[in-house]
């Protein structure tokens, strides 16, 4: 393959891979938004509802890990076009579910298409050269913006359910909430063949022939393990917060369903199309770098935002009280601080991608899924962390006070790496902590 077919064929690649990644995550966090009307229509509680998210993102984590490993085995083009049909069938029947039982085991199954992420890490890293890897992985992962999707469609065409509700189309697809997976069963198919089209039929494929415990064991090194906790921070935080915005507007600030996915996507756009910049700033900067701004962006907007609006009272000797350091925080502040926190995030996750092929890049598929298997789990974990941290301190802003210490520790783990690294680098000067004086 010349080097013209070669970028040609990688920036094909990257289109339709980011495209297709959209397009999955849309279905993979479609119950954040569509669970409102599907809980008054089958009377569900809220841990029910709360089960339908939670079991979706669990299965979009779960097997990013073999993904990448197939991938790297025998392409990305082949494995993304079978991912997509197959999530297609779940969807498609998604659209006939009367129960909750069916309801349960069918987001669980239409969950697998988040596991699409570590497919396309691992296809673009094939393709793309080493000094563009940082960049193209941004773009890639900009395909997170799908969570928006169901809620701009909501925000654009309010009357999408209630005006749909009662029919049947072509004989098979009922109105109401269920009109949005049928769209997305129509779309992935549509997309299957669009990538099958464009896509090069002569695939770069990183692994072939590797044995898989070769490829498995960069798993067994410390810094695997303190990448999947940064992406934890930075991707799980962001699905777990993608998912229960829009609740804690509508709870604390007494604002519309629609209001308040609009502000959610005001933490979704730059959380995932900022990622594109963050690839730029680690090719350009360096990833640790850019991490330690992404860090201190995050625990600088989480510090603020976690703070409960009140005051401290003071009972004093004579008997009397005052009241001092009030502190409130209004629906615009929130906003601005929510809006840096997505900016971290955005930025973030493609620093941590930038370190899987310059660390492991004959074994992106199977460190990069487990990094995003992580990342997808704690999406999972964090938002019962969120409820059982409010119902224990009666604090609403409790959520982001999980999300502080998240990041303390991972800013912490990684401080400490890059002093220990600096003093093996450099022994004679470990226990200088003053720079010389001249003489």
């Amino acid at each position: 393959m010349s080097r013209r077919e070669s970028t040609t064929g990688a920036t094909r690649v990257l289109i339709m891979s980011t495209t297709a990644f959209t397009l999955m995550f849309a279905v993979w966090l479609m119950f954040g938004i569509l669970g409102v009307p599907i809980q008054k229509e089958l009377k569900l509680s809220d841990p029910q509802l709360a089960w339908l998210s939670a079991v979706a993102v669990l299965n979009g984590s779960l097997w990013r890990l073999p993904a990448g490993m197939l991938t790297d085995r025998i392409g990305g083009r082949k494995v993304t076009i079978a991912m997509l049909l197959l999530t297609a069938i779940p969807c498609f029947f998604l659209t006939q579910a009367q129960g909750y039982g069916a309801l349960l085991v069918l987001a669980f199954l239409v969950g697998f298409a988040g596991n699409l992420f570590s497919v396309g890490v691992a296809w673009n890293s094939a393709w793309t050269p080493k000094e563009r890897q940082g960049f193209a992985l941004g773009v890639f992962g900009a395909g997170n913006v799908g969570a928006s999707v169901t809620k701009l469609l909501l925000v654009l065409f309010p009357a999408i359910i209630a005006g749909t509700a009662g029919h049947v189309y072509f004989g098979v697809f009922e109105g109401g909430w269920r009109i949005f997976p049928a769209i997305y069963a129509v779309a992935l198919i549509v997309m299957a063949i669009a990538v099958f089209v464009v896509v090069p039929r002569r695939d770069k494929v990183a692994g072939a022939g590797k044995p898989i415990g070769e490829m498995l064991a960069p798993l067994k090194q410390v810094r695997v393990w303190r990448f999947s906790l940064y992406y934890a921070a930075v991707f799980g935080a962001y699905v777990a917060l993608s998912a229960w915005l829009p609740h804690y507007y509508v709870e604390n600030f007494d604002i519309e369903l629609r209001t308040a996915a609009l502000l959610t996507a005001t933490f979704i756009f730059p959380a995932s199309l900022l990622r594109p910049v963050g690839g730029w700033f680690s090719d350009r900067f360096g990833a640790r770098r850019v991490m330690y701004w992404t860090f201190g962006l995050m625990m600088l907007s989480t510090g603020l935002l976690m703070m409960p609006n009140g005051h401290i009272t003071i009972s004093h000797a004579d008997g009397t009280e005052s009241q001092h350091l009030a502190y409130h925080l209004g629906l615009p502040a929130f906003v601005i601080l929510v809006f840096l926190l997505g900016c971290a995030m955005g930025i973030g996750k493609a620093a941590v991608y930038k370190h899987i092929p310059e660390y492991f890049p004959d074994n992106v598929g199977s460190v990069g899924g487990l990094v995003g298997m992580f990342g997808g789990l704690g999406g999972f974990v964090l938002p019962p962390l969120f409820a059982y941290t409010k119902e224990w301190s009666g604090f609403p802003t409790s959520t982001f006070f999980v999300l502080f210490v998240l990041t303390v520790i991972c800013a912490l783990w990684m401080h400490w790496t890059v002093v220990r690294m600096l003093h093996e680098k450099t022994p004679e000067l470990a226990r200088h902590l003053e720079s010389p004086t001249a003489s």
